[in-house]
């Protein structure tokens, strides 16, 4: 999946240049979908974004529903053990369950000890570079935030995506 993603980037790119090297107005796009908007890194790299690959924004979806993470320019890794620093542009995902995107440098909270995933408020760490868990959750309306934490579970300016679904 990430070597269609960098040639999906690639192609955007080459396509973008050949939009800006003609003298005509850029015809308008279809809708996008929902996502992050890009970011750029603290050395200037310009596309990251984090989204949900599953389930989509305004989804209805069953009590048990998979969700699954992707993220673009920006590498998804395990943390490592007994980590003391942040290494660059490299991180791992964290999900909230309704709740926002946290701010910038704001160390995410993780779930205390026994806690039952799908918890509001609560924010469930991939520190083993996983993308993606199956989880119940109450039916009704919930807010979910996908959201990439360095090294040390500090939110990375720019990677964050909410969407709202609602379970059945």
């Amino acid at each position: 999946m990430a070597n269609r993603l960098v040639i999906a980037a690639v192609a955007a790119a080459l396509g973008l240049g050949g939009v800006a090297c003609t003298s005509e107005a850029p015809k308008e796009a279809a809708p996008a979908e929902t996502a992050a908007p890009a970011a750029e890194s603290h050395d200037g790299h310009q596309g990251m974004r984090v989204y949900f690959a599953e389930p989509k924004d305004g989804a209805t979806v069953p009590t048990l529903t998979k969700f699954v993470f992707a993220a673009d320019m920006y590498e998804i890794s395990p943390v490592p053990k007994d980590a003391k620093e942040a290494r660059p542009n490299m991180g791992h995902f964290h999900l909230g369950v309704d709740t926002d995107c946290l701010p910038p440098g704001t160390v995410i909270p993780k779930a205390e000890a026994g806690a039952t995933p799908g918890t509001a408020g609560q924010w469930i760490h991939f520190g083993t570079g996983s993308n993606n868990i199956e989880m119940a959750l109450n039916p009704g309306p919930h807010k979910m935030s996908v959201e990439v934490g360095d090294d040390l579970h500090r939110a990375v300016e720019g990677m964050c995506q909410t969407i709202n679904i609602t379970v059945k």
